[in-house]
């Protein structure tokens, strides 16, 4: 179901299956995502997309009477039977609307490792400027670390969450529609930031935007739902075949606009 060029595989599922309650939300999802590649899931409102985004650092697991079924790995482990703690500081997360805390850019970034292991101040400054950097803002705020992240753009804003999850140093990061709060410019600014993260780290992207995700992405996974479907993954392969050469006649009719 996948063509990875022979890459190793970071994340995977088998025979995957989520409930909430008696409600199925997925069905059978059968994956392999590579490593330090760009995979981005996308379908319609309702699909399970965020759901299965979610499963990777457990966030699930914070929604009562949810339960799973089958397996989900993160380099061959089984995700359930990790620390969530351990987990959530191999598989970072990017929300869709920026949500830097109430405290200095500096503070912010340092927030991870300081919980994590408590640096020496010359540790954290260098953890702040490298995760500053990755982010591509060092340049913006490095005269101004002592300023409040809630006093930036939002552009800014959802850098300075990409710079607090790269401070963990990660092997994954998780992004649920990081730029439909931003505005073009800044949008840009997101996406090509992402395209150089992934010389470093695998990304998994949910996004509503099909040329988003024909610009950043390398695979794409089309899940989808209908009254008579559960969230199931319909069709997954690199991102030029899916939008030049879709196997599957819902992900064509998605992809070109038919519904959705």
């Amino acid at each position: 179901m996948s063509n990875q060029n022979n890459r190793k595989t970071k994340l995977q599922t088998q025979n995957y299956a989520l409930y909430y309650g008696n409600f199925q939300a997925l069905k059978d999802i059968n994956i392999e995502i590579p490593e330090r590649q760009v995979t981005a899931l996308i379908g319609p409102s309702g699909c399970g997309k965020s759901t299965f985004l979610r499963t990777f650092n457990r966030m699930n697991d914070l929604i009562p009477n949810v339960r799973v079924e089958g397996k989900a790995l993160l380099n061959n482990d089984d995700i359930f039977d990790m620390d969530v703690v351990a987990l959530r500081q191999h598989v970072g997360m990017v929300f869709q609307q920026p949500n830097p805390f109430p405290k200095s850019i500096y503070d912010n970034v340092a927030y991870g490792p300081r919980i994590n292991g408590h640096p020496s101040r010359s540790e954290l400054d260098d953890i702040v400027e490298r995760s500053l950097k990755g982010a591509a803002m060092w340049d913006e705020v490095k005269d101004d670390l002592k300023r409040s992240g809630l006093a930036l753009s939002g552009g800014q804003q959802q850098r300075l969450c990409i710079a607090r999850c790269l401070a963990v140093e990660p092997e994954v990061i998780l992004m649920d529609e990081p730029a439909s709060a931003l505005d073009p410019i800044a949008t840009a600014r997101i996406e090509e930031l992402i395209r150089e993260l992934k010389e470093h780290y695998t990304i998994l992207i949910v996004t509503h935007n099909m040329q988003q995700a024909a610009r950043i992405s390398d695979f794409t996974a089309f899940f989808y739902t209908d009254e008579s479907r559960t969230g199931q993954l319909m069709e997954f392969n690199a991102t030029r075949e899916i939008f030049t050469n879709p196997k599957n006649k819902l992900t064509e009719d998605y992809i070109t606009g038919r519904f959705g």
